[in-house]
């Protein structure tokens, strides 16, 4: 288009000039070659618009038309005009245009027909149609097959716009995953602390200050040193996430005996453990929630209570199992609120098993904690 037209429209200007010498044809050749300097070469801000670049090709199919009338091998230079028109005439305007350059294609190709007859005007007029039909229907497969990739562009672009937002939101996702992982092992640490360290060490205190006041000291010291120690494994097992030490050989029924055996010693306060119902299966963790559960009422009983009695119950139910620790001590009044991260514990580990934990108590009357867990199913 910057070169091609030129060199063309040259080459049959020389040719015209060496055979048929032509002032007018000459002239139509220098117009039709400045025509395309002045509306296309020199103005490149033209290109752009549509309504200019009509003006020009319409005023080139028309200049061509004129030099095929003086001369039809001038009809060589339609390829010229047809790349002009199919590159700047825009959809539907271009498949007129295309027509039109095809009319001046099949009146140079037709030029040597007789049309003083029937048979050749339609002779004739079969030429035109031959180059019409064709170049029409090749002017809309174009512009249909560039609309199909118009379409299958603007949906790789909406996909790859998709897929950009797509990995965005991955991205947000995994982190917010990963804040939720630290917050939940946060949370767990937490409450693993509180019912292993936070407990033994309370009892390690307990048991020394026992010991200060009692001529029976040694048993105290033993009693502190057995905490201690036990202590430890619980926390060694709560960094690894293990299950708790009285259940690592035992069941729940056989640990929450051994937890209340052990804590009725430690706090001289009788403990009744009673188990019903036939058991259930019950998740590892499940296990582990309703186990320290029991540890911490236990605990808020020997720091709080003043209790004489205490009973732990374990229920097996139809589809659940349910705890329930009772002691006759003091009590509290539930409108009033706990500090402490101790019930917050308890309440987090059951619910977040799909459970459910309640409280009740009332001054003077003692406190009931309940804790019911759905058992596995089959």
């Amino acid at each position: 288009m910057a070169i091609g037209p030129y060199l063309l429209l040259a080459g049959l200007t020389a040719f015209t000039a060496a055979i048929r010498p032509s002032a007018v044809e000459l002239a139509l050749c220098a117009l039709t070659a400045l025509w395309m300097l002045v509306m296309y070469t020199l103005r490149p801000a033209w290109r752009e618009q549509q309504p200019v670049m009509a003006v020009f090709v319409v005023g080139l199919i028309i200049l061509t038309g004129l030099l095929v009338l003086h001369d039809p091998w001038f009809g060589c230079f339609t390829p010229a005009v047809y790349v002009f028109t199919f590159r700047l005439l825009p959809w539907p305007w271009e498949l007129p245009g295309v027509a039109a350059v095809a009319v001046v294609a099949g009146m140079a190709q037709a030029s040597d027909i007789d049309r003083g007859n029937a048979i050749g005007l339609l002779s004739y007029v079969g030429v035109i149609a031959a180059n019409v039909l064709p170049m029409s229907a090749f002017a809309w497969y174009a512009w249909h097959n560039q609309r199909r990739n118009d379409e299958i562009r603007q949906a790789n672009e909406r996909l790859s716009a998709s897929l950009a937002e797509n990995a965005e939101l991955h991205e947000r996702l995994l982190a917010q995953a990963r804040q939720a992982g630290v917050h939940e092992e946060r949370q767990r640490m937490a409450r693993e602390i509180h019912d292993t360290l936070a407990q033994g060490l309370t009892g390690i205190i307990t048991q020394l200050q026992a010991a200060e006041r009692s001529p029976d000291w040694r048993r105290h010291i033993a009693a502190a040193t057995g905490l201690a120690r036990d202590s430890l494994v619980e926390a060694r097992r709560s960094v690894h996430a293990l299950r708790p030490e009285p259940l690592r050989q035992a069941r729940l029924g056989e640990a929450l005996d051994s937890v209340a055996a052990r804590w009725s010693a430690l706090h001289d306060v009788p403990v009744r453990v009673a188990t019903t119902g036939t058991v259930l299966p019950l998740s590892p963790e499940a296990e582990a929630a309703l186990l320290r559960t029991a540890q911490e009422a236990l605990a808020n009983i020997a720091k709080h209570a003043r209790a004489n009695r205490v009973g732990l119950t374990l229920s097996y139910l139809d589809n659940e199992v349910a705890l329930d620790v009772r002691d006759d001590g003091e009590g509290f009044d539930l409108a009033t609120p706990k500090s402490g991260f101790g019930l917050e514990s308890m309440r987090q580990r059951i619910e977040g098993l799909a459970g459910t934990f309640h409280i009740e108590s009332e001054p003077g009357t003692g406190t009931a904690v309940s804790a019911c867990i759905p058992a596995l199913s089959g």
